[in-house]
């Protein structure tokens, strides 16, 4: 398509629509719950305080917000893209319209980016701690009657970490390592004492595109080692459970990889946002046209993102 047969009111149109189809497949989408802001900061009290069915004796136990809790601070962020108002009138290839393409990838990508940098820190620093005061991949979790808990793993809690080569699992030694891991999270409990995830079903697996090179096939191989069968692709195809592998070009690590429970109501990562995506123009007939011959698309978003439940998450290192 043209770009000189589009306005701007035809382009935003493009844009939001591309937007749509970019987020639904986003791998941020899976491992964050969305919540809408209306003001500078939100706090987050409701983590960890559903409480659990027990037998009705001496009235109601009316579990209350808790006295803690996790505080997000919106941010405001801004893409502004220039496009000469030569380029639009020359324009025969969709060129133009490439890099609308390229601005929707910078928008959709942009939640991805923020929570990279969550999981990046959750293994240790100021900005890497959740509700309960630790860090969000820790070795030290505890609550109510959970006891202490790890979502930082290594060999010690799973012993299937330990690998020939860490920086190149053989791809059973790697699908080993992810059923230990994630048979590992099937036990966490909330802070009544109560299973967090005996449900779930689906997780996903992130590492760096180093590692991801040796992870994936010990979850999309049915076969491997000459012949041999890949345990995490057999439980894969004959049970209910779902796992998907994300190479994440933002994580630097080498023999490390986080796993997501992605199929409970809520999840790991708050995506937390006062104003939406909204693209502004300054095209046709404007005063930037006139005044400089080109047309502006601006992007501004106020949100920013936190930790969620530890539970839904773990990090873990391969030996």
């Amino acid at each position: 398509m043209s770009a000189s047969g589009l306005g701007s009111r035809a382009i935003i149109g493009r844009f939001f629509a591309d937007l749509e189809v970019y987020m639904a497949s986003a791998w941020v989408s899976k491992v964050g719950m969305k919540f809408d802001s209306d003001q500078e900061s939100e706090t987050y009290k409701w983590l960890g305080m559903v409480p659990a069915l027990r037998e009705w004796i001496g009235g109601r136990n009316a579990k209350g917000f808790r006295e803690n809790g996790l505080t997000i601070t919106n941010k405001k962020f801004e893409a502004t893209l220039e496009v000469l108002v030569d380029e639009i009138r020359r324009d025969k290839t969709g060129q133009v319209m490439v890099r609308i393409g390229e601005l929707v990838t910078r928008a959709g990508g942009h939640w991805g980016s923020l929570a990279s940098t969550l999981i990046s820190n959750g293994t240790g620093s100021d900005s890497g701690l959740c509700y309960d005061g630790q860090y969000f991949f820790d070795d030290d979790h505890s609550e109510g009657d959970s006891g202490i808990q790890k979502n930082l793993l290594t060999a010690t809690e799973v012993p299937a970490l330990d690998v020939t080569t860490a920086t190149a699992p053989t791809p059973v030694e790697a699908a080993r390592a992810i059923l230990g891991v994630i048979a590992y999270m099937l036990s966490y409990k909330d802070d009544q004492g109560e299973p967090m995830n005996s449900e779930g079903r689906e997780f996903l697996i992130m590492t760096s595109p180093i590692l991801w090179q040796y992870i994936a096939p010990a979850v999309y191989n049915a076969t491997v080692n000459a012949g041999e069968t890949n345990p995490a692709a057999a439980i894969i195809a004959n049970s209910d459970f779902k796992i998907s592998v994300v190479a994440n070009p933002r994580l630097a690590y080498t023999t490390q990889f986080a796993t997501f429970r992605t199929d409970a109501k809520t999840k790991a990562i708050i995506l937390q946002e006062e104003e939406g995506i909204k693209i502004s123009a300054q095209a046709e007939g404007s005063a930037e046209e006139f005044n400089n011959d080109r047309h502006l698309y601006g992007l501004k978003a106020l949100r920013n993102v936190g930790y969620g439940y530890w539970q839904y998450a773990s990090h873990s290192t391969l030996s």
